[in-house]
């Protein structure tokens, strides 16, 4: 058994920062299921919200009116003394991650430079060029090494150890050698990501499957809001590649096959810039009504910003669509559609990063703490996860400092590691059905039935098929016995991880009956404030999750109609 103060699981933003403010004072272990350097993180491209006020447009700017375009943007159910943290801390957030060497876009007279995204009412988006997550990575990764932090990459976490509400540790599987082990510890943060490979199209990563909010679910955490996905306006139509906000920040236009700049249509002030639910739906309306290329997708078209601004703001976009698309923006539109891209639900957190586990924490894109509610602003991701993933790490730091491990915790790490690895076993013995066309069907199911526009008739079926899935994969096995660098394994691993999930999602939309923020209901069209001024809070209750309500906090601004 492997032992630390402080153990966790996730090597991105919210993991590696919740370290550096750690490991100096604790005996600190990181486990990443690849190199922190790979972690989902490293793909964000647009940047990072802070009201530096730097921009000639944002001079008035203040954290005060990033905390309202905050608000307004999730549609008001986000907790708004959480979301007043953020926005406080983010100037310096992003001053202390320039100090420690972030590579930021700069205006000319030195400051760090500034963009308009959606749904903001002041260009605040800090950024470098469109790699903006890929600067901030490394330069957390560096600290943390700096302090000799002990990282455990190439590892796959499969239970979260918890006995009499309290927890002991972890389970995890070494992906390179198969070796199953049980790291014990006073405190677990969990800083495991989203779960947009649930859908068939998403901007994610396909190590995104979810599985840290399902442990923690399985463990008895609650999870919050997992209605609420997502959908980013412009992915490549093809791939589901993300194509950053950014590009419409710096003055992309989104045009149908007619030509026509038709958001003027949806968001006639905002117009591009509208938050990414509006976009998303707006697009996804053209498309449907035939006014789609190939009824399938729509054009972002940059052409007008210049070669010269394209090729220094731009660049890693410009790569990506002749790459991936075979266009070069400077002389084509790119070709775009929604794509599942981010979870404003997960695992529920207070303002310190704990959940009602004690020891145990969580923060970034698997944790609701909520700062987003019901839709996310872009921007907000990358400062979330590293605010909260000092706060949390703060948090969780605390906690294992003042406590010893706790008693009987070796025989429920025992108990929980010759359960896995019987799970394990039966997983790659015998004879069953392969994983992958149970993921492809739950996939679709998702995309087709629990997508940008939902309603009852769809929201039941997609219930019923996914019963059926977890019915028929309770006998998948994998056709390689070794549990050694073992993709097909993993596979079947996150499969069942990723049935919870999308039961949640399929529950909690079929449940609120409303329209808010990312979730459209066709059948319930308007946000009803009397009845879901709420959040949705799911445990496991045998055959599937039971489903409660949970107050927003509401201080300063009470929910109005959004207008952009």
């Amino acid at each position: 058994m492997i032992e630390h103060d402080l153990l966790i699981v996730g090597g991105g933003l919210a993991g590696l920062r919740a370290a550096v403010e750690t490991c100096a004072s604790l005996d600190v272990g990181l486990i990443s299921r690849v190199h922190p350097l790979r972690s989902h993180s490293l793909a964000a491209q647009g940047g990072i919200n802070a009201s530096l006020g730097n921009h000639p447009e944002g001079r008035d700017d203040s954290a005060e009116r990033h905390t309202f375009d905050t608000v307004k943007g999730s549609d008001y159910l986000a907790d708004q003394d959480a979301v007043r943290l953020m926005c406080e801390n983010a100037p310096r957030i992003l001053f202390e991650m320039e100090r420690w060497g972030t590579p930021f876009s700069r205006f000319a007279d030195g400051r760090i430079a500034q963009r308009p995204f959606g749904g903001g009412g002041f260009p605040r988006t800090c950024y470098a060029a469109d790699r903006t997550g890929h600067v901030l990575l490394h330069t957390l990764y560096e600290q943390a090494v700096r302090q000799d932090l002990r990282v455990y990459d190439e590892w796959v976490v499969l239970r979260l150890v918890v006995r009499d509400k309290r927890v002991h540790g972890v389970i995890a599987l070494n992906v390179l050698s198969g070796r199953l082990e049980a790291f014990a510890a006073r405190a677990v943060l969990f800083a495991t990501g989203g779960y947009g490979r649930v859908y068939a199209r998403s901007t994610n990563a396909l190590i995104n499957t979810g599985s840290g909010i399902a442990l923690a679910y399985r463990a008895g955490a609650g999870i919050k809001d997992l209605e609420f996905v997502q959908f980013h306006p412009t992915g490549l139509s093809e791939t589901g590649i993300l194509i950053t906000e950014g590009a419409r920040g710096e003055g992309g236009y989104l045009l149908n096959r007619d030509g026509e700049r038709f958001m003027g249509r949806y968001a006639p002030k905002a117009m591009e810039l509208a938050p990414r639910d509006i976009v998303a739906r707006s697009m996804t309306t053209e498309i449907l009504e035939g006014r789609g290329f190939r009824d399938s997708y729509l054009h972002l078209d940059l052409r007008h910003l210049g070669a010269k601004k394209i090729r220094e703001r731009l660049p890693g976009i410009r790569e990506i669509t002749m790459d991936f698309a075979g266009v070069d923006p400077i002389d084509e539109p790119i070709p775009v559609a929604p794509a599942q891209h981010y979870s404003m639900g997960g695992i529920d957190v207070d303002k310190t990063g704990a959940t009602e586990i004690e020891g145990f924490y969580a923060a970034g894109e698997c944790a609701c703490v909520s700062v987003h509610g019901a839709n996310r602003l872009g921007g907000n991701s990358l400062l979330e996860a590293i605010v909260f993933g000092e706060v949390a790490g703060r948090g969780a730091g605390a906690y294992a400092k003042d406590g010893a491990l706790a008693d009987g915790g070796g025989a429920a790490m025992r108990d929980a590691l010759a359960a896995e690895d019987d799970r394990l076993r039966r997983l790659v013995t015998g004879d069953g059905p392969r994983p992958y066309p149970f993921r492809e069907r739950l996939s679709r199911i998702m995309t087709e039935k629990v997508g940008i526009f939902r309603e009852a008739s769809a929201l039941k079926a997609a219930q019923d098929e996914i019963r059926q899935i977890r019915h028929d994969a309770a006998d998948m096995r994998v056709s390689l016995a070794s549990r050694k660098c073992n993709q097909e394994l993993l596979d079947a691993i996150d499969l069942f991880a990723m049935i919870d999930l999308a039961e949640m999602i399929a529950a909690g939309a079929l449940r609120r009956t409303e329209s808010r923020g990312s979730h459209f209901r066709r059948d319930f069209p308007k946000r009803d404030d009397a009845r879901w001024l709420h959040h949705t809070v799911a445990h496991p209750n045998g055959d599937g999750p039971a489903l409660t309500d949970k107050a927003v906090m509401i201080d300063n601004y009470e929910p109005r109609e959004r207008t952009y």
